[in-house]
């Protein structure tokens, strides 16, 4: 497998003199059945990558020439290069690959570039990526912030994921749980949130136990049969290897040689978080996931985990891991949604910062 580049050149009119300048660079590579799959059909990977890190990509033949400024120029041809790369190891390519490939790609200030004046790509693209190992297959991270979520999940005791759905807080969360289950690190599983919809006062529901808090609990249980076999999951929920609870079921005890994970921890009291933290037994992981931007609580009472990512900053051994719309692997509209509304956030605390950020996320009439 073999890519090479073919030629670079940096260039500015004068009437452009004054802005950014322009490059181009094009790729050469060796094996025209990987290079098919890379541009993927009628280019479509192609149009991806021209919208996603706004550059002009085109094929002639073995070779991909891109044009743009210098930073994006050099984005392109470092994920070109990562993704013929997967190709080549047998793995597949398609838009989502392409989209984390671009999420990932992020620019480094003052080191030397195959593009002169043009900066390099974090190592994070070049392959020293963190990897959750289950049995059906490897986990990577799909953006920057996901590669340190990754990283302290695997070393840190206790860990707090903050920031917007469709992230994969909660999804990293329980694979590095389900991978460590399976490699015997720990005993078992316990997955938590508050029934806040509720006020974790389920009794006037209809139905059993596990009728009143399922529908609670259904996010977790999604993420566990997405991991595991549906048969696994339910022979080890029912051997206690897996347990999924309201927080309400955590009170009084000491939860030790296992995997803790509190999800939409926003909903939680200060007294409530207080307690959950201080479940942690010898031999345990913990993690608090949450977004502090939909808290459900009645009004005037502070969110646990607001309080908890305040108090607990500094503390030696606490992780805390912040998410934003840049992070979002769902449907790439999400992001631009959550950027929406945090504008309107913004601009209610701060008006003048309004008519930039709409002009920006393109809400401006």
């Amino acid at each position: 497998m073999c890519v090479r580049l073919s030629s670079t050149r940096i260039s500015a009119s004068p009437r452009m003199a004054a802005e950014m300048p322009h490059a181009s660079a094009t790729l050469q590579f060796e094996d025209n059945t990987l290079l098919a799959r890379l541009v993927g059909d009628h280019d479509k990977h192609l149009r991806c990558l021209e919208e996603g890190l706004e550059v002009e990509v085109a094929r002639r033949g073995n070779r991909i020439s891109i044009q743009g400024e210098p930073e994006q120029t050099a984005r392109t041809r470092a994920v070109l290069g990562v993704l013929y790369q997967k190709l080549a190891a047998g793995e597949n390519v398609d838009i989502s690959s392409i989209e984390a490939a671009i999420r990932m790609s992020r620019p480094l200030q003052n080191t030397t570039s195959i593009l002169p004046n043009a900066p390099q790509i974090a190592p994070e693209l070049e392959g020293d990526l963190p990897l959750i190992r289950m049995r059906h297959g490897n986990i990577e991270p799909r953006s920057p912030g996901q590669a340190a979520y990754m990283k302290a999940l695997a070393k840190k005791e206790l860990v707090f994921g903050i920031g917007p759905a469709g992230t994969g807080k909660t999804y990293l969360a329980v694979a590095q749980a389900v991978a460590m289950l399976q490699a015997g690190s720990i005993d078992r599983i316990i997955l938590s949130r508050p029934a806040v919809e509720a006020g974790e006062r389920l009794g006037f529901l209809p139905g059993d136990m596990k009728d009143k808090i399922d529908p609670y609990l259904r996010p977790l249980y999604d993420a566990l049969y997405d991991m595991l076999p549906g048969d696994q999951v339910v022979r080890r929920m029912a051997s206690g290897d897996i347990e999924v609870a309201p927080l309400a079921f955590m009170r009084g005890r000491t939860l030790s040689h296992a995997f803790v994970i509190l999800d939409e921890a926003q909903n939680t009291t200060i007294a409530q978080m207080k307690m959950f933290l201080t479940r942690l037994g010898p031999g345990s992981r913990m993690v608090v996931t949450g977004d502090l931007t939909q808290i459900d609580l009645p009004a005037g009472t502070t969110s646990g985990l607001r309080d908890a990512v305040e108090t607990l900053e500094n503390v030696k051994g606490i992780t805390i891991s912040r998410f934003d719309s840049t992070d979002v692997v769902r449907h790439k509209l999400v992001a631009r949604i959550i950027e929406a509304y945090d504008a309107k956030a913004t601009a209610v605390r701060d008006p003048s910062h309004s008519k930039g950020r709409q002009e920006k996320n393109g809400t401006a009439k």
